[in-house]
C-alpha cells in the first residue's frame, strides 16, 4: 500500500526543511485602542473635578483679581470707573479712621494669637488627662456644640447681656449691690473694643480644641512612657516633649486666628456698628461701610488688598520661623 504524505517522507528518511518563524508584526489598531483606553481612564478623574475648579475660579479666583484691579479706579459698583492710581491706598493710609481700625484690628489679632491660641492648648491636654474615655467624649462634645450656634444668635445674646438698662450683667452688679460697677459697656469708647473680646469667654474655641486633641492622641504612648521612665514629670513632659511634638497644630491655630481676627468684622457689626464714634471700627467693618453704604467700591477694594497683603506676609513668617525642631511621626521621632 503506497504511503503518501507526511508519513510517506518520514519513512523515506527525507524530512522537510524547518521553516523560519514568521517576524511577529505591530498591531497599530490594538495598541491606538489600549492608549484611547487609557486616556479614557485618567480623564474621567478630571471631569469630576472640572465642576469645583470651575465654581472655585468664578466665586473665588475672579473677584479677588477683580478686586485687586478696581483697588486702582474710583468706581460706584455701578458706573464706569475712572483711573485713578495709588489714590484710594494714599487717601486709606491718611484717613483717622482707618488709623484707628487698624490699631483695634492688631489688637485683636494679638489677643487671639496669644489666648485662643494657648487656652484651647491647654484645655485640650487638662481633658486628655481625665482617667475615663467617656468622660473625656462628653467635655469635648460640650466644647464643640457652639460651634453649631449661628453666630448672629449668639452675638445677639451677648448684647443683651450689654444692655445698660435691662442686661443680664447689669442686673446681676444691682442684685449684688454693686450698683457703682454698672456700666454702658458698649456705650464707653474705652470699654467697647474690650467688651468685644470678652465675647468669646471663657476663651476656649471647639475648633482649635479638637485640633489640638487629633494633635495629642497622635504622639505613641511608647514616648510618654520613655520619658516618665527618665525622671520627666508632668510639666517637663508636657513642656519638652508633648508641645514640641504639637506645634504643627499651633502653628496652623495661628494662621486661622490670624486670618480671622484680621477678616472678621461681624461681632462689631452686630454689637457696636464701630461705636461709639469709630472706637470699635475694625477694616473689615470699613470695607463692608464704603462697598455697600457709601458706594465706594474702589476704596473699599484697596482695603482688601491691604489686608490680603497683610494676612500673606504675617502668614508667611508664621510658616517660615515657626518650626518644630522635632518632627512626629506616629511610631518615631525624628529629630
Amino acid at each position: 500500500m503506497p504511503i503518501s504524505g507526511k508519513e510517506g517522507v518520514m519513512a523515506s528518511g527525507i524530512s522537510s526543511p524547518a521553516r523560519a518563524p514568521a517576524p511577529m508584526r505591530a498591531q497599530p489598531a490594538a495598541r491606538g485602542t489600549s492608549r484611547g483606553r487609557y486616556l479614557g481612564r485618567s480623564i474621567i478623574p478630571y471631569l469630576f473635578v472640572l465642576p469645583t475648579m470651575a465654581m472655585l475660579v468664578v466665586f473665588m479666583y475672579f473677584p479677588a483679581f477683580t478686586a485687586l484691579y478696581r483697588s486702582f479706579y474710583t468706581w460706584d459698583g455701578i458706573g464706569t470707573p475712572v483711573f485713578t492710581g495709588l489714590s484710594n491706598f494714599t487717601t486709606m493710609f491718611g484717613d483717622q479712621i482707618m488709623q484707628q481700625a487698624f490699631a483695634n484690628v492688631f489688637k485683636l489679632a494679638a489677643f487671639a494669637m496669644t489666648v485662643q491660641v494657648a487656652v484651647p492648648l491647654v484645655v485640650a491636654r487638662l481633658i486628655l488627662s481625665l482617667r475615663s474615655a467617656r468622660t473625656q467624649y462628653i467635655v469635648r462634645v460640650l466644647f464643640v456644640i457652639p460651634l453649631v450656634v449661628p453666630q448672629v444668635v449668639f452675638y445677639s445674646v451677648w448684647l443683651f447681656f450689654y444692655d445698660p438698662q435691662d442686661g443680664v450683667i447689669n442686673q446681676l452688679l444691682i442684685a449684688l449691690h454693686l450698683d457703682n460697677l454698672t456700666q454702658s459697656w458698649l456705650g464707653d469708647p474705652k470699654l467697647a473694643l474690650y467688651c468685644i473680646i470678652f465675647v468669646w469667654f471663657p476663651f476656649v474655641d471647639g475648633f482649635a480644641l479638637l485640633i489640638y486633641t487629633a494633635g495629642f492622641q497622635t504622639i505613641s504612648p511608647e514616648v510618654l512612657q520613655a520619658a516618665s521612665v527618665d525622671g520627666a514629670g508632668p510639666w517637663s513632659r508636657f513642656w519638652r516633649i508633648e508641645l514640641p511634638l504639637v506645634l504643627g497644630q499651633i502653628r496652623l491655630i495661628v494662621v486661622l486666628n490670624m486670618i480671622w481676627a484680621l477678616q472678621s468684622y461681624t461681632a462689631v457689626l452686630i454689637l457696636t456698628q464701630g461705636g461709639p464714634g469709630t472706637a470699635t471700627y475694625v477694616p473689615g467693618l470699613v470695607l463692608y461701610a464704603n462697598a455697600f453704604q457709601n458706594r465706594q467700591m474702589g476704596y473699599a477694594c484697596a482695603v482688601g488688598v491691604v489686608l490680603f497683603l497683610i494676612m500673606l506676609v504675617l502668614t508667611f513668617i508664621n510658616l517660615r520661623y515657626l518650626r518644630s525642631r522635632t518632627d512626629y511621626d506616629p511610631g518615631r521621632a525624628v529629630a
